[in-house]
């Protein structure tokens, strides 16, 4: 039984691996409400994260970025800040032209960051009705990616009355498709702890096979 165990924790960790290459997907919120107007990126940026710093912060994972609402993660629809944090990786074959949009529901208004630079702002009501044929009602990109891990980040405040959000990517000679854990973006360049997670695994399946080979030989 210990043996079995034993084998099934080394393939969990390379499961876990690998598994943290794929798209992950952070939403965090709290209530609040801009004092004024907010007239470009870096103001947006700065007010959300702002916000997000009071009591009544709140966070979530998401498998996939379509039709989320902030009812649906965290109860309440009016009156909130919400950042969006999505982590993908592009492989060398994939690198080029990306295109990015993101459909929301931001009475206040937003803005739309790639790897910290800001892509698209927009002070207006936003409301995209789950249409991408007004490009005024939601967030819209094209950035030339190498091959790499980047980061996709959504900043905004509703008033009122949170309607569904959506935020898709279209990657070079590809169609769009909604962010989420099984989107095949798997990263071209794996993070530090993810090396070591698996060589972490790879260790304990190889000392686990010479044990097995060891034992076998000692039986004969």
């Amino acid at each position: 039984m210990k043996k079995n165990l034993s084998w099934v924790l080394a393939a969990a960790t390379l499961a876990v691996a690998g598994s943290v290459c794929a798209s992950t997907i952070t939403i965090e919120s709290a209530s609040a409400t801009p004092s004024g107007m907010l007239s470009d990126a870096g103001a947006y940026q700065s007010a959300v994260n702002a916000s997000l710093q009071g009591t009544s912060y709140t966070r979530t994972s998401v498998e996939s970025y379509n039709n989320i609402t902030h009812a649906s993660l965290f109860g309440g629809n009016s009156n909130f800040a919400l950042k969006s944090t999505i982590n993908f990786g592009v492989t060398q074959s994939n690198a080029g032209l990306w295109q990015f949009r993101a459909g929301v529901d931001f009475g206040h208004g937003g803005a739309l960051f790639l790897n910290d630079v800001a892509l698209d702002v927009k002070s207006h009501d936003m409301w995209w009705a789950g249409q991408y044929n007004n490009t005024s009602q939601y967030f819209n990109a094209a950035v030339n990616l190498g091959a790499g891990n980047h980061t996709l980040t959504i900043y905004g405040f509703e008033g009122c009355c949170d309607g569904g959000q959506q935020a898709q990517f279209m990657a070079p000679a590809g169609t769009f498709t909604s962010f989420s854990n099984t989107d095949n973006l798997v990263s071209a360049v794996p993070e530090p702890e993810t090396y070591a997670m698996f060589l972490t695994g790879m260790g304990m399946l190889g000392l686990l096979a010479r044990r097995r080979k060891r034992a076998a030989t000692i039986q004969a």
